[in-house]
C-alpha cells in the first residue's frame, strides 16, 4: 500500500515506521523543522528489547509536494486536535485529490469536520491505545502495544485494518465511531488535565483520595453525557474501557485501592499529554477537545459537569497567562476550592 501520513509526532511516526518495516511505502507530510531531522536521522522504534531504524524517509512540507509522490491508497492524520483546522485550510484547495483519510486524532469531533471537507465514505475513524512516547523527532517508544481501533463506512476500512495488523500495529474494526472515540476519550481523561493543572504524576494523582474522588467524578460526568446522547461504551483493543467505567463509580477507598494503581500503570513510564504540553511552555492544548466537549455536550442536554468544565477552563487559564500555575504547582487544594465553586454554580 501507499500511504501519506499528515504529521511526524509520536503516533504518525510510530504508524508510520511500523507500516514501511513492513513493506508499505510512505510519504510524511511535516513542518519544515521537523521534516529537516527526520531526513537526517530517520527514525528509531524501540520495542521492549529491540530497536528498529528505518532511514530513508521520504518527507515533503507542502501538500503540493506530497500529492506529487502519490497517488495514495489512502493517508493518515495524526496532527493535534487544535491543529485540524489548520490541516484542513491548508487542503482545502486539493481535498478532491486527497485519498481517504484515517483519523488517528484524540477527541470525539475530528472526523465531523473532516466530513465537511471529504466525502462521509473518504473519512475513516481511528483509536488509538498503544502507549507511544517521542523523547526527540524520530525517537519513538512504544510504551505499551495494545491496539487500535478503526471505524467508518469507506470501504477501504477493512483493507486499512488488514494493513495495519499486517504492520504489528493490532487493528480491530468496530462498527460505531460514535462508541469507538468516545470510549477511546474515557481513556484519555484520568490524571491528564489535573497533572497538568497541579504539576503532578499520575501515581502522585490517584494516591491523593481528594484527587482521585475528582477522577472518578469527571469519569461519571463523561458517562451521564454519553447515555445522554445515546452512546455506548465498548472496549478497545487492549484496553478494558467497560471495567474503568464500571470502575468509576466506587470513588472512595475501596475504589482508590481497586483502581488507583491500575490506573496509574496504564500510562507506562508516558507522561499525560496536557502536562507534556505545558511543560513545554505551548501555548495549546487538547483539553478543550476531551473535558471541554465533555462540558459542552453536558450543558447541551442540561447535565452538571462540574469537573470537567473546571478542567477545562483552569488549564486554558493557565496556559494563556490569566491564572499562576505556581498557585496550584502541587497544591490539590486549590483546584478543589475551583471545582467547589463550580458545583454551586451549576
Amino acid at each position: 500500500m501507499k500511504i501519506v501520513i499528515f504529521g511526524a509526532g509520536a503516533i504518525g511516526s510510530y504508524f508510520g515506521a511500523s507500516l514501511i518495516l513492513s513493506g508499505n511505502e510512505v510519504v510524511f507530510l511535516e513542518r519544515e523543522s521537523t521534516a529537516d531531522s527526520l531526513l537526517k536521522t530517520g527514525i528509531s522504534l524501540y520495542r521492549k528489547e529491540i530497536v528498529q531504524k528505518v532511514s530513508g524517509l521520504r518527507v515533503c512540507t507542502s501538500i503540493s509536494s506530497a500529492l506529487r509522490e502519490g497517488p495514495f491508497d489512502f493517508g493518515i492524520l495524526a496532527v493535534k486536535s487544535y491543529d485540524t483546522q489548520t490541516f484542513l485550510h491548508s487542503i482545502h484547495k486539493e481535498a478532491a485529490a486527497l485519498p481517504p483519510i484515517v483519523c488517528l486524532q484524540n477527541g470525539v469531533e475530528n472526523e465531523g469536520l473532516l466530513a465537511q471537507v471529504f466525502s462521509q465514505e473518504k473519512v475513516i475513524a481511528g483509536s488509538v491505545t498503544t502507549a507511544i512516547g517521542r523523547e526527540t523527532p524520530g525517537i519513538i517508544t512504544v510504551e505499551k502495544l495494545r491496539g487500535v481501533g478503526i471505524a467508518g463506512n469507506s470501504p477501504l476500512v477493512g483493507q486499512v485494518v488488514d494493513t495495519f495488523t499486517r504492520a504489528g500495529l493490532k487493528a480491530k474494526r468496530f462498527k460505531s465511531i460514535a462508541n469507538m472515540k468516545w470510549s477511546k476519550m474515557l481513556t484519555n481523561l484520568p490524571a491528564n488535565a489535573s497533572a497538568a493543572i497541579l504539576n503532578m504524576t499520575p501515581a502522585e494523582i490517584f494516591k491523593d483520595k481528594r484527587l482521585f474522588g475528582l477522577e472518578m467524578e469527571q469519569l461519571r460526568e463523561t458517562r451521564v453525557v454519553m447515555r445522554a446522547m445515546g452512546i455506548k461504551v465498548e472496549n478497545l483493543p487492549g484496553t478494558p474501557v467497560k471495567l474503568l467505567a464500571l470502575g468509576s463509580r466506587i470513588s472512595g477507598p475501596l475504589g482508590q485501592e481497586l483502581f488507583g494503581g491500575i490506573l496509574a500503570g496504564g500510562r507506562g513510564n508516558k507522561k499525560p499529554s496536557f502536562l507534556i504540553e505545558i511543560q513545554s511552555g505551548s501555548k495549546n492544548s487538547e483539553v478543550d477537545y476531551l473535558n471541554g466537549v465533555v462540558a459542552r455536550k453536558g450543558k447541551e442536554n442540561g447535565i452538571p459537569t462540574p469537573v470537567n468544565t473546571t478542567l477545562t477552563r483552569t488549564l486554558k487559564e493557565i496556559i494563556n497567562g490569566e491564572r499562576k500555575w505556581k498557585d496550584f504547582d502541587h497544591q490539590p487544594e486549590s483546584l478543589i476550592a475551583l471545582v467547589e465553586k463550580e458545583r454551586e454554580r451549576e
